[in-house]
């Protein structure tokens, strides 16, 4: 039986994006189950425009050196590896609906839920992490 794996990602900075998506696409890599829950700020990190060009936080701008230097992925390709390695991305309806956002501000392939479609999932979690 495959262990499950429950992310609920709140924040949307870089650093944000690449604990989030690091994290899913490493259980996903040892064929673990992955959700990631998106709500309030953590909806940068799926959003059409925003997801593209997420800041780098203030004072780490030195952070872009080592990242270029140590080929890690920009953030849309560890979106589209997470995406290819079936992690589930589940948008929180309640937060959208509070932003006046649609579905289709969102990038393809994510599941609108509450916390309700959430808590299904992570209910029998072996892992359970917020962001």
């Amino acid at each position: 039986m495959n262990k499950k794996v429950a992310i609920i990602a709140s924040n949307g900075g870089l650093f944000d994006a690449y604990k989030v998506f690091n994290i899913a696409t490493a259980a996903a890599a040892t064929d673990q189950e992955v959700a990631i829950f998106f709500t309030f700020e953590g909806l940068n990190l799926i959003h059409n425009e925003a997801y593209q060009d997420l800041p780098m936080p203030e004072g780490k701008e030195h952070f872009a050196e080592g990242f270029a230097k140590s080929n890690v992925p920009a953030i849309p390709e560890m979106v589209a590896m997470a995406k290819e390695m079936g992690v589930t991305f589940i948008g929180c309806q309640m937060t959208m609906d509070v932003m006046g956002l649609e579905k289709e501000s969102f990038i393809d392939g994510v599941e609108v839920g509450g916390a309700v479609t959430f808590l299904e999932f992570a209910k029998d979690a072996d892992v359970t992490l917020t962001f």
